[in-house]
């Protein structure tokens, strides 16, 4: 084999590797940490105007409280859409946990339990938690468990960290996961007249 063909197979195969081991170049954090690359889910509220401020409110939340991912609300193309209406089993995520699917707001429900709260704790679903009704109040996943005097709409910290965790290396796609429906379990409430 002569030297040109030689070099230029080692040139070209040079060029074809540059994008496998270089990356975009970015300033370390002050603190010589390295960045996580944060994951972006695009969120719809068109299909729940009525929950909009609530949705926006507890996307916020979860912005404030972790690293990993944001939600950003979009108006087309969006892999997370909200939706609302009447459903006798209340409100309900169907997702994958992995940033997409749809949140179904029940009227009934968000006449009894603080609207915030209910977003994100769907939310949450999306984000790939699962429920826990048993736990307190700071607990947002315990959704209604706590009754609804409960408002907290925060991610405690075992939420944060779980979140980070699961979005640390970007978004999972798993084409083979099915949407799983989870439906928030709260006591019904009889309506007082008076």
């Amino acid at each position: 084999m002569s030297r040109k063909f030689l070099l230029s197979g080692a040139i070209a195969l040079a060029f074809a590797a540059t994008p496998l081991i270089s990356g975009t170049a970015t300033a370390a954090p002050a603190t010589g940490q390295q960045a996580a690359a944060v994951t972006t889910v695009y969120y719809s509220t068109s299909g729940a105007p009525t929950f909009r401020s609530a949705i926006n409110a507890g996307a916020a939340n979860w912005n404030n409280s972790v690293t990993n991912v944001k939600l950003v609300e979009r108006s087309s193309g969006a892999s997370l859409r909200y939706t609302e209406g009447n459903d006798p089993r209340g409100s309900y995520a169907q997702t994958d946990g992995h940033g997409s699917g749809t949140i179904f707001i029940d009227y009934a429900q968000a006449q009894q339990y603080d609207n915030t709260r209910i977003t994100a704790h769907e939310t949450g679903h999306v984000l790939g938690l699962p429920d826990h009704y048993s736990g307190p109040c700071s607990e947002l996943m315990s959704g209604g468990g706590p009754g609804p005097s409960c408002t907290n709409a925060l991610p405690n910290s075992q939420e944060r960290s779980r979140v980070n965790s699961l979005w640390a290396n970007g978004l999972r796609v798993n084409t083979a996961a099915p949407q799983q429906r989870i439906y928030e379990e709260l006591p019904v409430l009889a309506h007082r007249t008076r």
